[in-house]
């Protein structure tokens, strides 16, 4: 077998590779920003290498990945592991669940964490016939990630992708939560359905109109760019509408500072019932952890919306008023969340912990999505001549 470095040019979707006692970790955000301004949660959550895939070409028989993952358990509830899902020439061979690395358990009636050590995990891929293909390792989207070896018995080479650059940032959503398989969530189904580079910025309760984003995304590499705005903020009860507005005007200034004339689509909130009328902050259901289910509530007033206070009804008003009040960027648009996932949607297919979708509702919000913003009339879609 021959054991191939992983380097950066048989990484997409990701930000930075460092080197850490042997291993490669993988980063979605660059220095300074993940030590300067991120937070613990923003910290965890950008190591977990959603929309990141390795990418070869090969005529090998037999691919093997080794990697150690670390993930994030709660006492007393049953998450499923994250998963590698395995692409041969564009079509999934398999999916292999995690099944050892390290854990961090948190105890939500208490606040106490116990890390517990594990082994690495190996992917083997075999019998894949000697013919010239492409495979791609479509890492876990809700575990961190350290590469141990990549191996084969043939050379591999990077992958020359000429394909356009889809940039986007939103919330765990946007990062794939309750999706059961990398490949499931819903900017990769939308990426595969476009046929364009996926390059992923959902950062589970992260996506709070951070300057430090915008700038992340102002350097990166996009040939279209989507901004999905306002759960978290909500969820937090971060701000109120009075700072919400500049803020979201400042964070479209500075993408623009530069990507003055790449098409921009700023996306709202998909339904999610407890936010709608309710602002926040979210909290945990506390008789849900008792019975070991994962249940949000929202904590806030609805009368406090009055008073400047935030709900995702009114986040809705406000993103529709901003690319309104931007009527001279012809690159700029809106996509209502509703129409990727509204409140008819939630009744025949309710969102399991009242604030993730499923896989099957990750499938229709990326279909959904393909369709609105890259297929025909699509701002997106001007980068396939659509």
């Amino acid at each position: 077998m021959i054991d191939t470095p992983i380097t950066a040019d048989l990484v997409r979707g990701g930000g930075e590779l460092s080197r850490h006692d042997g291993v490669t970790r993988l980063h979605r955000l660059p220095l300074p920003y993940r030590e300067r301004e991120a937070d613990a949660q923003l910290r965890m959550v950008e190591r977990q290498p959603s929309g990141i895939r390795l990418s070869l070409r090969t005529t090998a028989t037999v691919v093997e990945l080794a990697l150690r993952a670390t993930r994030v358990s709660y006492r007393g509830l049953d998450r499923a592991r994250g998963r590698v899902d395995v692409l041969v020439d564009g079509e999934r061979l398999l999916s292999h669940p995690l099944s050892e690395g390290d854990a961090l358990e948190l105890d939500m009636a208490t606040g106490a964490a116990t890390s517990m050590a594990g082994e690495a995990d190996v992917v083997r891929v075999d019998g894949l016939g000697s013919a010239d293909k492409i495979v791609q390792l479509w890492l876990p989207h809700n575990e961190q990630v350290d590469l141990v070896s990549l191996r084969s018995d043939a050379p591999i080479h990077p992958v020359v992708d000429d394909r356009p650059v889809w940039l986007h940032h939103g919330s765990s959503i946007s990062q794939g939560s309750n999706a059961a398989a990398p490949t499931e969530i819903w900017p990769v189904v939308a990426a595969r359905r476009a046929d364009v580079k996926l390059r992923n910025l959902g950062f589970g309760g992260s996506a709070l109109v951070d300057p430090f984003l915008a700038r992340v995304m102002r350097d990166a590499e996009a040939d279209v760019i989507s901004v999905k705005l306002g759960i978290n903020v909500v969820n937090l009860d971060g701000m109120h509408a009075r700072t919400f507005v500049p803020a979201v005007h400042g964070f479209l200034d500075t993408i623009r500072e530069g990507h003055p004339d790449t098409p921009l689509l700023l996306v709202s909130p998909i339904f999610t019932a407890i936010h709608e009328k309710t602002p926040g902050p979210g909290s945990f259901d506390a008789e849900g952890l008792r019975t070991g289910e994962m249940r949000f509530i929202a904590t806030g007033d609805p009368g406090a919306t009055a008073r400047g206070r935030l709900s995702l009804e009114v986040v809705r008003d406000l993103l529709a008023g901003v690319v309104r009040d931007r009527a001279d960027d012809p690159f700029l648009g809106y996509l209502d969340g509703l129409d990727l996932y509204g409140a008819d949607d939630f009744a025949a297919r309710p969102l399991p912990d009242g604030l993730h979708p499923d896989s099957p509702t990750h499938q229709l919000i990326g279909e959904r999505f393909a369709a609105a913003a890259f297929g025909p009339g699509g701002l997106l879609g001007v980068v396939r001549g659509r």
